[in-house]
């Protein structure tokens, strides 16, 4: 097998462009039904200090269909900012067509997933029916989680970043022997293919980037006013649906009742949706609106919230509790928040000053989410960054940029602004379509022309022409209802 060759450090299946220096053994991974090979790129925690900690980076070969594989691999990047290599898996066995003749490198960012993972117990993994009811403890747990990692001397917290990340994925490439390798990067893991294209140009033949986050996007601010924005849009699209508007008729006039039932220190009845069990919990108009704009995310999601508002006006909140936990244990599964909270304190809330986000807030109707967001960056590490590491890139690489055209957190107009600075580039929206596009559709089979050209050339019209007509599922206007 190739496992053998790989572990005795050879060039592997095919010639990959220079010598391994990486031992790769065979392992699985969640939700991937063929095998894969693993191994571990030992780096500095601290690229500025010699002779300090070592850290080990893991790294997931996905190997081409093919004894002669093109040198050139597909390296992924997940969002978050905290999820590991797992959550792309079932993305990539989707790229069926890119790895008929390439490698396909899943490589978990450091501090989640494999790569020395960041371990507070104030953020370990809860049941996800708890997590959802106790959102307003985040605040707390992220600081308690801060003061664990430095009591316990785990990790320099500061070093766990973009920048060193890509340096990490260079260090990754190198030792798999890799000369150039193209890009996929979806939501927060975009900043990361921005910042090695900016790093390493001439190491990058092609980027696909999947809901773009713009260099200069604050993540734990900018979100904010588009994911309102996104659920606004649902109540909108009820209101001009005859069947949805007559079913609920002034959705928003029934949000705003259930703001008033849950006004103060509100305890409801929720019933566990797995079990049947019964919970007294409290329960904040912030964390029902929280929940909603999650599943704005998926417009097959989004499709159900008419039908969820009107039954948690009632007080029946399990099918909201139901639909909310459907991502819930992946989530947990494939998310280290503590580097969550590592990344965005350091690279986005430094940014956010005190009068644009007290400008912000003014224009929320549920301004305590970004509240707590920047309140849970209180005392984490704001560590220096490069100069650069903001300005857009610019670069003439072969980009595709794919938007939902849904996508509450990075809508189209991030992509037309990422492509202002790409002259070779082509936007793709996908107008039905929300956060992530790559798995729908005919997306795939446009990423493999993409790569395997690295240019727009042969990319399929069909394909093209059926995102650009596409259209969000209509909204429910029976589900849920008593008979």
């Amino acid at each position: 097998m190739c496992a053998s060759l790989i572990a005795l450090g050879l060039a592997g299946c095919g010639d990959r462009g220079g010598r391994q220096e990486i031992q790769l053994t065979e392992c699985r991974l969640p939700k991937l039904a063929t095998a894969a090979l693993c191994g571990v790129v030992q780096v500095p925690e601290d690229r500025s200090q010699t002779g300090g900690r070592k850290i080990g980076i893991a790294v997931t070969v996905l190997s081409a269909n093919t004894l002669s594989p093109k040198p050139d691999p597909l390296f992924m990047f997940a969002g978050g900012p905290g999820q590991s290599a797992d959550a792309l898996a079932p993305l990539a066995a989707r790229l069926g067509g890119v790895r008929r003749s390439r490698d396909i490198v899943l490589v978990d960012p450091r501090g989640t997933g494999k790569s020395a993972p960041l371990k507070c117990e104030a953020l370990a993994p809860r049941d996800a029916f708890d997590m959802l009811l106790n959102t307003d403890a985040a605040v707390t747990a992220a600081r308690d989680c801060l003061a664990e990692l430095r009591g316990a001397g785990q990790a320099d917290v500061a070093q766990y970043t973009t920048p060193a990340f890509v340096a990490d994925i260079d260090a990754a490439r190198a030792a798999l022997g890799y000369d150039r390798i193209n890009l996929w990067g979806g939501s927060y893991g975009t900043r990361v293919a921005q910042e090695y294209l900016r790093r390493y140009p001439d190491r990058v033949r092609s980027v696909v980037l999947d809901g773009a986050a713009p260099p200069a996007m604050k993540i734990s601010l900018d979100v904010w006013p588009s994911r309102e924005a996104a659920l606004a849009d649902v109540i909108a699209a009820c209101a001009m649906d005859g069947a949805c508007n007559s079913a609920y008729p002034d959705l928003a006039a029934t949000l705003d009742s259930i703001r008033n039932g849950l006004a103060g220190e509100s305890r409801v009845s929720i019933v566990d949706p797995r079990t049947g069990a019964i919970h007294d919990a409290p329960l904040s108009f912030d964390i029902l609106i929280g929940t909603l704009q999650g599943l704005v995310y998926t417009p097959e999601l989004a499709s159900l919230i008419p039908p969820l508002i009107a039954r948690a006006k009632t007080g029946d909140y399990a099918p909201l509790a139901a639909a909310a936990m459907i991502f819930g244990d992946d989530l947990e599964r494939t998310m280290n928040f503590a580097l969550h909270y590592a990344v965005i304190c350091a690279e986005d809330a430094p940014r956010v000053a005190a009068a644009d986000a007290a400008r912000l807030f003014a224009r929320l109707k549920s301004p305590a989410l970004a509240q707590r967001s920047l309140a849970a960056c209180e005392g984490w590490p704001r560590p220096a960054l490069p100069p650069d590491f903001y300005a857009p890139i610019a670069s003439g690489t072969p980009v595709l940029i794919l938007s939902g055209g849904t996508d509450p957190v990075t809508p189209p107009a991030n992509g037309e602004l990422v492509a202002k600075s790409l002259p070779n580039s082509r936007h793709v929206i996908a107008s039905g379509y929300g956060h992530i596009v790559s798995p729908h559709a005919c997306a795939p089979r446009l990423i493999e022309r993409f790569i395997e050209d690295a240019g727009f050339e042969s990319l399929p019209k069909s394909c093209l022409d059926y995102f650009a007509a596409s259209k969000r599922p209509g909204v429910f206007s029976s589900l849920l209802e008593a008979r």
